[in-house]
């Protein structure tokens, strides 16, 4: 009854959630992502796959959910949901199996407190379970598809545990031990954190059951050695995503003292969102702390925190677990290893808040008896309310990032995404002033200043964006796209050698993309180099065989270097791709008119009469066509 009562809350909270759009790290880790279009590639996502690189398992899952439904969101969320409420259950399962470990009822002193915390097991486990199944500060993690490897890492970290609890109560059969090292391996394919589980579970197992280390690692020396050996496959897998893409790692223009500076105003708002979880923010950019005086009281307290949790795992003060659970598991993330995209993220939350919520759980019994867990009930029915309220903020692009420009709006990359959703809309002129707004937080932001340029270039105004496509491009090099529209800017000035060489650069970039393709064979074309041009746009047409540009513009190359008959198929793809146009028609009739079929040749003609009627000129090559043809 419990399981199913806190499956059936964990539906209620997120039944407005299954058809979010992807969005943020779900466009380059999911919809961007290629490997899922080819099930060999599953368990090997490329570099910039965002929250997929390096956690093969991850990829595995989105990979069956693209051969499923394509980029259908419906399955991806409720996959999500699935691996959540998976969570939920092994963290009922851990805290009731923890409450009735002989073990647990020492650390307690025994007496009274111990013999009330077993034999309401149950029902503190289900509180517990349920208060954080529901919690509003995990809708990042069950909304954003690509985070998933947070559910996956917290589902198989929580699974870990709770095996090693079987493996050394009632049931000792070997199975669960083999269980439980096969859970913190799948979890080190999910994401990194899962490190510390190994440590966690030898904690425990020194707090609650063997008494020491030296004793635990004796009683279980074979298992703790798998266990541990799972760091060699973590190893193997960070050494194949090295820094990932140039986002996590040192010498990243953050330093390790300025991002532990950052986490001391992280843990502290992450702690404070623990218990009353709201504002919530998506993104909440990538600003540093750069002088120890701006959070010396978080830090102050987080060391007291800490110490305090040191002095409790010393004294076996079944508390310290909690304080443990929280610092191993934020550690590899908010400590001293840069990540210099997200300094702040709340997603980073989900594994750390189960212990915080246990602990407030216990705590509350301990005080108030059962009046103390039915407290804590009506708080998950709080919770409930907001986190299906905090569901509608993601319903689309437009609302979740004007929700976050609203409550975070020194956020330069939020400004920024607001900015693309409306362009995406159809409100160019909307977007500017936020892209403006981001630069005059951030003007080094590369993203910003191409999609200006962009936006600038879409209202006619491709002057005011040459300086803007300059500016990213200087940023980035790398960046085809920034090249591309720089020449596209050049191009609508009638300064087509310029926009040749920036079409050129976009090319050699990003040679499979078949804008910049046919955009370079357009360029040659215009200004002259036809010989250049025509195995360009035939690599165009075979990357974009549904463009009818592409086809017009192969047909007229290859009219221009006097091969008509090879002319004539993309003729009749372009006009068979853009009906009603009757510049084709016109070009086709005289290629077919030089190639010997004047027949074909007056259709044509006749054909851009009809759109046409008053071109004279189609007229008279209709004539022309006709006489040739022996026809009136």
């Amino acid at each position: 009854m419990a399981g199913a009562l806190i499956v059936g809350a964990a539906l209620v909270a997120y039944h407005n959630s299954f058809s979010i759009p992807l969005f943020f790290d779900d466009l380059p880790g999911v919809e961007r992502n290629l490997s899922l279009r080819h099930p060999g590639q599953w368990f090997f996502p490329p570099v910039d796959a965002s929250g997929a690189t390096g956690r093969p398992l991850v990829n595995f899952t989105l990979g069956l959910n693209y051969a499923a439904g394509q980029l259908d969101v419906t399955g991806y969320h409720v996959v999500n949901f699935l691996v959540h409420v998976l969570a939920s259950l092994a963290l009922f399962g851990v805290v009731r199996r923890t409450l009735i470990l002989p073990g647990f009822g020492r650390s307690l002193g025994g007496g009274p407190t111990a013999g009330a915390m077993s034999s309401n097991a149950t029902g503190i486990a289900f509180t517990a379970a349920l208060l954080w199944s529901v919690h509003p500060l995990l809708t990042e993690s069950v909304n954003c598809v690509i985070q998933r490897n947070e559910l996956l890492v917290g589902l198989f970290y929580l699974l870990t545990l709770y095996c090693f609890i079987r493996s050394v109560g009632e049931d000792s059969r070997p199975r669960w031990r083999v269980a439980a090292i096969a859970s913190c391996f799948l979890g080190v394919l999910s994401k990194e954190v899962m490190a510390t589980a190994p440590l966690l579970v030898l904690l425990f197992d020194r707090m609650f059951v063997a008494g020491s280390f030296r004793d635990a690692c004796r009683a279980r020396a074979r298992f703790y050695g798998l266990l541990f050996s799972s760091w060699l496959l973590l190893i193997i897998l960070i050494s194949g995503s090295s820094q990932r893409t140039g986002t996590v790692g040192f010498g990243l223009g953050v330093s390790s003292w300025e991002y532990l500076l950052t986490q001391c105003r992280a843990i502290v708002l992450y702690l404070k969102l623990a218990v009353w979880p709201s504002p919530l923010v998506v993104d909440y950019g990538y600003s540093v702390e750069r002088h120890l005086s701006a959070v010396l009281p978080q830090a102050l307290f987080l060391v007291g925190l800490a110490g305090a949790t040191i002095w409790a795992v010393m004294q076996r003060r079944g508390w310290g677990i909690v304080g443990a659970w929280f610092f191993l598991i934020l550690g590899p993330s908010s400590s001293v290893v840069p990540l210099t995209t997200q300094t702040i993220a709340e997603h980073r939350m989900y594994l750390p808040l189960a212990g915080l919520v246990v602990l407030l759980v216990i705590g509350l019994f301990r005080w108030q008896g059962r009046r103390g867990l039915a407290v804590a009930i009506g708080a998950a029915l709080v919770f409930i309310v907001m986190t299906t309220v905090r569901n509608q903020a993601y319903a689309s692009p437009l609302s979740i990032w004007s929700d976050t420009v609203a409550k975070w709006p020194a956020n330069a990359r939020a400004r920024t995404n607001l900015g693309n959703a409306l362009a995406r809309l159809g409100r160019t002129s909307e977007a500017i002033p936020h892209y403006t707004a981001a630069l005059s937080l951030d003007p080094k932001y590369q993203e910003a200043q191409a999609n200006l340029g962009l936006a600038l270039l879409q209202t006619g105004k491709p002057a005011e964006a040459l300086g803007y496509f300059a500016e990213a491009v200087k940023l980035r090099s790398s960046d085809a796209e920034a090249e591309r529209n720089w020449g596209e800017a050049l191009a609508q000035m009638s300064r087509v050698p310029e926009a040749l060489e920036h079409f050129r650069r976009a090319a050699q970039i990003a040679p499979d993309h078949p804008r910049n393709v046919a955009l370079l064979g357009w360029a040659l074309l215009l200004s002259g180099q036809t010989v250049d041009a025509i195995p360009v746009l035939v690599r165009a047409a075979q990357l974009q065989p549904d463009s009818p540009d592409v086809h017009l513009d192969l047909a007229n190359a290859l009219v221009i270097a006097s091969r008509q008959t090879e002319s004539l198929p993309h003729f009749e793809a372009a006009a068979r791709l853009r009906p009603g146009d009757a510049n084709i028609h016109f070009n086709w009739g005289q290629s077919l008119l030089r190639s010997g079929r004047p027949a074909d040749a007056v259709v044509q003609f006749a054909e851009v009469i009809r759109l046409r009627p008053g071109d004279a000129e189609a007229r008279a090559l209709l004539l022309r066509a006709r006489q040739a043809a022996g026809t009136r």
